[in-house]
């Protein structure tokens, strides 16, 4: 078996060879038909474009949900918000992903119409970002409530509010603690934004799909796709790791390592 990576060379309409062969970064001639690696870099930054949205609403509805899941149960309205919260992470931690795109993408729209002026990119971001927005509230759940019990007394001691020890001494510890696990929700929204081909978004699955019926060399594409996915799901891994080391809790680290042994 002889692998031709001349076929990212082609023409993407008449399939023959293009006089040349990359011209993604250097503003593309509109005369001149694309190459399917010029494709390939498009469908590369919708898969990014759709991971950047989801990740984005999902650290914020995560952290906002997380942070309720863990109120104290002193009032009335704060059993409330704990009830809501917890009903948001059941709702979208046990549906599918693809079903959730399908409902965001058929159905919401039909409920809403102002939706349907939405982008399809636009609707499966907000469907990835909130199923991975519950799996991150657990996570800051998690985080908040594995800090001693005594650095939110001696919030309230120092005549702190509710909201003021969270903001400063709850999450910023909490926060910390869940990088690690955070890294691997970071990586998993890069490979779950494949769902978007469900829906049309011209992203790296689509491109792989597509370009393999035309070309028929499906061993090149979906090795240089699965190239694209590992690099960006890399490259997120070494940004998580940077912003960990840089916001670690020597002393508490030590602690929480010690008491373990």
């Amino acid at each position: 078996m002889t692998l031709d990576w001349s076929v990212f060379c082609k023409d993407t309409l008449t399939g023959e060879a293009a006089p040349r062969c990359f011209s993604f970064l250097f503003g593309m001639d509109p005369n001149v038909d694309p190459t399917y690696l010029d494709w390939l870099f498009k469908a590369w930054g919708w898969t990014l474009a759709v991971a950047a949205l989801s990740l984005i609403l999902a650290l914020i509805m995560g952290v906002v949900i997380g942070t309720l899941r863990t109120l104290p149960q002193n009032h009335f309205i704060q059993k409330i918000l704990i009830s809501f919260a917890t009903a948001w992470v059941e709702l979208f931690r046990n549906i599918p992903l693809l079903v959730q795109v399908f409902l965001w993408y058929h159905v919401v729209p039909a409920l809403f119409p102002i939706m349907k002026s939405f982008p399809s990119y636009l609707l499966v971001s907000i469907a990835l970002g909130l199923f991975t927005s519950a799996r991150i509230a657990e996570q800051v759940r998690a985080g908040i409530q594995s800090l001693p019990r005594g650095q939110r007394y001696a919030a309230i001691a120092l005549g702190m509010t509710t909201a003021q020890s969270y903001q400063y001494v709850l999450l910023p510890m909490g926060l910390r603690i869940i990088i690690p696990p955070l890294t691997s929700e970071c990586m998993n929204i890069v490979k779950n934004s494949s769902v978007a081909f469900a829906v049309s978004v011209p992203e790296l699955t689509l491109f792989a799909m597509q370009a393999q019926e035309e070309t028929s060399r499906g061993i090149e594409i979906y090795l240089a796709v699965t190239g694209l996915y590992m690099i960006s799901a890399f490259s997120v891994n070494r940004v998580m790791t940077w912003i960990e080391k840089k916001t670690r809790v020597p002393g508490f680290i030590a602690s929480s390592n010690s008491s373990g042994h």
